[in-house]
């Protein structure tokens, strides 16, 4: 390696060292605010600064490094996220014989005693008939993606709907069992 190059990459080391020092409070401010997880903002804050490194090794001209740094921040955040799987609903197995949808953040442990099982009873009773307040499409699409656990693809090939039709129902259903069932969650 010639010295112009060694003194190419030790100018780029330093910049990237300076862009470090200026932008890591702001940007892990950033990264924190939008992902719940201590870990994992602190991992996307070292990706984000791996990829500047790895783009100043290969000579990626980068004109805006404030924009490019929460450019590549958003996008290692949608990346995290779609990586998680999504809070599922299952069928319940109770030993009454009643048979039920659950979010399992929400309902009580079942063997929490009489006041919990009170609680994951009536839950279960509300659960239920906000699905069944669910207009057919929206209904249908959330119980096979959520209950069943089958796949958008799965569900378009049987279907024929296209997956931006389904995305949008499934949508609208979230949304409205969250603000039907808010009271669950929110501790009121």
């Amino acid at each position: 390696m010639s010295e112009g190059a060694i003194q190419t990459l030790m100018a780029g080391d330093e910049r990237i060292s300076e862009a470090v020092e200026q932008h890591e409070p702001r940007l892990r401010s950033f990264i924190r605010a939008r992902v719940p997880d201590a870990l994992d903002a602190e991992d996307i804050l070292q990706d984000v600064f791996y990829e500047l490194a790895r783009a100043n090794r290969l000579l990626v001209p980068i004109e805006h490094l404030s924009g490019w740094l929460y450019q590549v921040a958003r996008n290692r955040i949608t990346d995290l996220f779609r990586k998680q799987q999504p809070e599922r609903l299952r069928e319940l197995d109770a030993e009454d014989g009643d048979e039920g949808l659950l979010l399992a953040e929400l309902l009580p442990a079942a063997d929490g005693g009489p006041e919990a099982a009170y609680a994951r009873k009536a839950m279960l009773a509300e659960l239920e008939q906000a699905l069944g307040e669910l207009p057919a499409e929206q209904r249908a699409i959330f119980v096979a993606h959520e209950v069943e656990g089958r796949s958008f693809n799965e569900i378009v090939a049987e279907s024929g709907v296209s997956i931006n039709t389904l995305l949008s129902r499934k949508r609208y259903a979230v949304l409205y069992l969250r603000k039907r069932l808010a009271h669950f969650y929110q501790g009121s």
